[in-house]
């Protein structure tokens, strides 16, 4: 997968694994979520999920990757072609998450379908690869990734965990810190942008009477409450 530079400044995808059924006319529709963050972690799950369902008939799949969603994939596997796989991306791209955003993300659905006997025809498949999909994301657990400044502050051992505690009574994102022999960082992430690291310098001044400074480290994509 080529990189390619990213403009998004946000984006959701689900928290870890989520898995949800869905009986249509005695068909048995498994839905499986799962965030990833490769095309080799999304083939992976299809790969475990055909040995975990080794007597199932079907096992379709979609992925989107990319805070710009620029990977998308989708998978039929034997179900008449395009009743399966794109109503499964559809179902993703068309998400809404957080303040009706349609920016879900790093996520693969597989649908592992067992034959109940009775023929959907074309649009009901369409319907229930569709409707599985977005029942799971219904009942899954989203979280929100933001690319932020990455900020270093170097303190004294005996000074960091009241530090950092008042930057997280604060609100400020501290992301942990690090000890060394001699002193700690406490690694703390915020907008990218010079007037909320104009802020975090401001707040650290007062928190510690002028002796912290901030150090910029990066930007790197946080999850974010």
């Amino acid at each position: 997968m080529t990189e390619t530079p990213s403009h998004a400044a946000r984006y959701t995808t689900v928290d870890g694994e989520h898995r949800h059924e869905l009986e249509v006319k005695r068909s048995r529709f498994i839905t499986v979520l799962r965030r990833v963050e490769t095309e080799g972690d999304a083939r992976d799950l299809v790969a475990g999920l055909r040995r975990e369902f080794h007597d199932a008939r079907h096992h379709c799949s979609a992925f989107v990757l990319g805070p710009d969603r620029t990977t998308q994939r989708s998978s039929d596997d034997g179900e008449p072609a395009g009743t399966a796989g794109i109503p499964m991306l559809e179902a993703l791209l068309k998400r809404e998450t957080h303040d009706g955003a349609a920016d879900l993300s790093d996520v693969v659905a597989v649908v592992v379908r067992y034959f109940g006997g009775v023929l959907l025809g074309a649009g009901g498949l369409v319907r229930a690869y569709s409707e599985s999909v977005s029942s799971a994301l219904d009942t899954a657990r989203l979280v929100r990734r933001q690319r932020l400044r990455i900020l270093g502050v170097a303190t004294e051992h005996a000074v960091a965990p009241r530090l950092e505690n008042d930057l997280r009574s604060a609100g400020v994102v501290v992301l942990g810190t690090d000890y060394g022999p001699r002193s700690a960082t406490l690694r703390i992430a915020v907008e990218d942008s010079d007037a909320e690291a104009a802020t975090l310098e401001g707040r650290l001044a007062s928190l510690s009477a002028g002796s912290a400074r901030a150090d910029a480290l990066g930007t790197s994509w946080v999850d974010v409450p």
